[in-house]
């Protein structure tokens, strides 16, 4: 028997591997299912590629790849006789070891039920099957690589610790930084780079406070690179970024050991300019507090849970509820609400056949395969099937009511999207809690960038907004455009209806502060959902406001309306804030938002009789004294990363050939100048010197006029153009899409993905109702990467414009006193009643509460 055994692998032998180290085995779900060992059929596991797949899904990979040898892995689940748990009886295993590490329904592996796994080879495509472990019949090559896919650990288990703990290094400049004190306080809020006024990427300098601006990075990061080049001026070693500061700690990064580090004394150095980040509150996620204040959320975790109410559980198609897998509600409830509108369902859902036949040879780094396999899971009801009601009246009669969790909703779990959206991303990539519209702009970005070519989706939410800008001084005024995918609203505490009861609250706080004595019970201010929208389309200053009638600064104000409204409107309410310490802050608002809004007054009316334009002038460009000497041999010494260079020069490369790859792709790594290479290498000056293009190549009419500033300053730098061209995109396109993000290339590289040439003409087609507009769109007060901003000369962005009434149809609300805390609950309307989605539960909703939501979704109402 062995040596027929051993005669039947050997054709299949060199399909055969063992797994490496940092080969990932996929051996507790399916990539395009949430079958797993537990399922009916099991889990089929590649011995080549150590992907898992479903009964119904492996024959698809068999056709495809031609790999015959699969592991057959099956979990059996069984109750416990009567009597045997807790009576020391030992649970009965076969092959106890089968399943080293495996992630399933843990929940269910307790003392109530016991397991049985086996394991067996199957063969394709005649389905023989060999059960394990047969050490002595089969090969030593086959013994070895199937002990190694039975105890591999978990695909995802190998990724958390590590990129977090075992890479990041502490800083050896963290102990004895020296920390200068000039008195520089940095504010909570409206931070920009010292240098380019840029407002993302900011980092800020540990030693003197300065906060400048990082490298641009296709990561969504942009910047101009001015805090490197404060540490080269200065050799000050270390900087955290902004937007990362949590009481969990900051990304800190050092620029003379070239990587980012840990710093144990963050806390303190942010202390030295006003951040103070041991008050910050925290919350686990179950809701207890880690510390002794009062109890003011505690009303809104019952509230908004619906907690004392007996929920029914519903199930079937839509109501599959998703797994948390710690601090990843924030998560479900944005896949939730996104899978409830028929578009998502209809491009992912309704094309699955096609996405998974047509996926990558590992679907489990497919964004289209991804979504299509939670869309199925959420959809089908295959993963949310009612107790059958013999077997409820069978547990009742023996009173044992705790073996009914075995027949409670158990949810899919989403952690293989998770892995495959987060990934690169610092924040999302973590087990942090996070902030769910946030997560919901970076989806969008997604779903943009891999719908190209293809129906977006994405389209539903995108809308345009008209930006008014006046001069105070002159009336003059300025109407330009940009994309949004969400409003947000402020919460006005002053126009609480209950403002009275709020001031006598206050009154008594601080009496029980001074005499010791408990607080009272926290009074929720109670805000008019129409003051919300008062507060947002009110008349703002605009900072450092730069007058093209007067050419220079003076005082203005911006007013925003709704130049287009999307079919499905965002909305955001503003609840979190910073304190002047730091400390993130919950506003205790309940708004009165309404189930149907009429926002056609909000309508936008473009430029007005008896208004007078401000003049197309941009400002002048400002060099510091020490640069406006050497801004020329700038150009002629291009910055140029000479490690990156001779990298790419000792794999035989022509040592120009290298410097201008490293040029043209932005000193971005040896990895992106290596693909120019690929890509130029055949043409005639590969291996000539860089030459770089003079400013006399924007074209001589742009000095001829009298506007020829202003042409120049709206035209984009030809470097950038030259880096764009390099990549391989055309001129003309190029040069839209800088336009159409402030000449920021890594903008203008996610408008060129989301944008393709061939799209153009056919982007008037798409948009419904819409009037063409000449003015340019502007990229100001861009709330996230997903945002476009096209150029007046192009089509134009598709949206889906029609009346502004709508119908609310989902809410996503919070629990907790910050968005990096907490937990999230999402409320959907189905078949004209409520549905609470928490987590893995999913039943019916007694009493929504509205009020207490954090975004909104409203779907539009059809004319009639």
């Amino acid at each position: 028997m062995a040596a027929d055994l051993g005669e039947l692998l050997v054709p299949y032998m060199p399909t055969i591997r063992v797994p490496r180290t940092g080969d990932r085995v996929f051996k507790s779900e399916c990539a395009f299912s949430f079958d797993s060992p537990e399922s009916e059929g099991g889990l089929y596991v590649c011995m080549n590629t150590f992907l898992g797949f479903g009964r119904e899904h492996v024959e698809r990979h068999y056709r495809k790849t031609g790999q015959s040898v699969y592991m057959h892995l099956k979990r059996h689940v069984k109750e416990k006789a009567t009597g045997a748990a807790g009576g020391g009886a030992i649970p009965r295993r076969r092959n106890g070891k089968v399943f080293l590490d495996l992630e399933l329904n843990r929940d269910f592996n307790g003392e109530d039920y016991e397991y049985e796994d086996e394991a067996k080879l199957v063969i394709f495509p005649d389905h023989f099957e060999i059960p394990l472990p047969n050490i002595e019949e089969l090969p030593a090559l086959v013994t070895i690589a199937c002990d190694a896919v039975l105890n591999a650990p978990s695909a995802y288990k190998k990724q958390e610790p590590e990129s977090w703990e075992e890479e990041i290094q502490v800083s050896r400049h963290a102990r004895s930084l020296r920390q200068l004190d000039n008195g520089v306080r940095i504010p909570p809020s409206g931070w920009k780079c010292q240098k380019c006024e840029m407002r993302e990427n900011l980092w800020l300098n540990l030693t003197d406070g300065a906060v400048l601006c990082g490298k641009w990075f296709f990561d969504g990061s942009g910047g101009n690179g001015h805090a490197l080049e404060h540490y080269r001026e200065t050799n000050y070693p270390l900087a955290v970024k902004l937007d990362t500061i949590t009481p969990d700690g900051a990304d800190v990064y050092s620029f003379e050991e070239e990587e980012a580090v840990l710093d144990p004394h963050v806390s303190e150095h942010l202390s030295h300019f006003g951040i103070d980040m041991l008050q910050m509150q925290k919350r686990t996620e179950n809701g207890h507090h880690t510390d002794n204040k009062p109890r003011p959320r505690v009303s809104e975790w019952e509230m908004i849970q619906e907690s004392g109410m007996k929920l029914k559980e519903v199930y079937g198609s839509g109501y599959t509820g998703i797994k948390n897998l710690g601090n990843s509600c924030y998560l479900s409830t944005v896949m939730h609400v996104l899978f409830s509108i028929p578009d998502f369902q209809r491009m992912y859902v309704g094309n699955l056949q096609r996405i998974f036949d047509y996926s990558p040879l590992d679907p489990t780094q497919d964004f289209a395969t991804q979504m299509a396999k939670l869309g199925h899971g959420l959809l089908s009801g295959q993963y949310s099937k009612p107790p059958m009601k013999s077997e409820l009246i069978e547990q009742v009669m023996k009173e044992e009511y705790k073996v009914l969790n075995w027949h409670q909703q158990k949810g899919i779990s989403a952690r293989m999207l998770k892995a495959l959206v987060s990934r690169g991303h610092p924040e999302f990539s973590s087990n942090r809690q996070q902030d769910a519209h946030e997560f919901l702009l970076h989806m969008i970005n997604l779903v943009e960038r891999n719908s190209a070519g293809s129906e977006n989706p994405s389209d539903v939410f995108r809308f345009l907004v008209e930006e008014r800008v006046q001069c105070c001084q002159t009336r003059r005024v300025r109407y330009t455009q940009r994309v949004d995918y969400c409003i947000q609203l402020p919460a006005p505490f002053e126009a609480a209806s209950n403002r009275e009861e709020l001031l006598a609250y206050e009154v008594k706080r601080k009496e029980a502060e001074e005499n010791m004595r408990p607080t009272p019970e926290p009074v929720r201010a109670r805000i008019p959902f129409t003051a919300c929208l008062q507060a947002f389309t009110e008349p703002e200053n605009v900072p450092d406001f730069w007058s093209s009638a007067l050419q220079a600064k003076s005082a203005g104000v911006k007013t925003s309306r709704f130049a287009s409204f999307p079919e499905y409107l965002v909305v955001q309410i503003k609840k979190f804030t910073f304190g002047v310490d730091w400390v993130p802050k919950k506003l205790d608002v309940a708004i009165d938002v309404p189930d149907f809004l009429d926002l056609n007054r909000l309508r936008a009316t473009g430029l007005q009789a008896g208004e007078e334009e401000l003049p197309d002038l941009m400002p002048p460009i400002v060099l510091p004294e020490d640069t406006r000497d050497n801004s020329m041999s700038s150009l002629d010494s291009p910055e140029i990363d000479e490690a990156a260079v001779m990298q790419l020069a000792e794999m035989g490369f022509p040592l120009e050939a290298c410097r201008k790859a490293v040029y043209y792709t932005g000193n971005m790594g040896p990895e992106m100048a290596f693909n120019w290479i690929i890509a130029h290498m055949e043409e005639p000056d590969f291996a000539e010197p860089l030459t770089l293009p003079s400013m006399i190549d924007l074209g001589p009419s742009a000095g001829d006029s009298p506007t020829g500033a202003a042409l120049l300053g709206n035209s984009p730098p030809e470097e950038s153009i030259a880096i764009l061209t390099s990549m391989g995109f055309p001129r003309t396109h190029s040069i839209h899409a800088l336009k159409a993000t402030n000449n920021n290339l890594e903008r203008a590289l996610d408008w060129i993905f989301t944008h393709p040439e061939e799209e153009e003409s056919d982007a008037l087609s798409d948009m419904a109702d819409t009037e063409p507009n000449d003015n340019a769109f502007s990229n100001a007060n861009s709330h996230s990467d997903s945002t476009l901003s096209p150029d007046g000369d192009v089509s134009g962005p598709r949206v889906k414009d029609g009346p502004g009434r709508y119908e609310l149809f989902a809410f996503i609300s919070h629990m907790g006193a910050s968005t990096m805390s907490g937990h999230y609950v999402c409320h959907i309307k189905k078949e004209g009643r409520w549905v609470i989605y928490n987590d893995h539960k999913v039943c019916l909703s007694e009493r929504p509460p509205k009020d207490l939501g954090y975004i909104y979704f409203y779907h539009r109402l059809s004319s009639s």
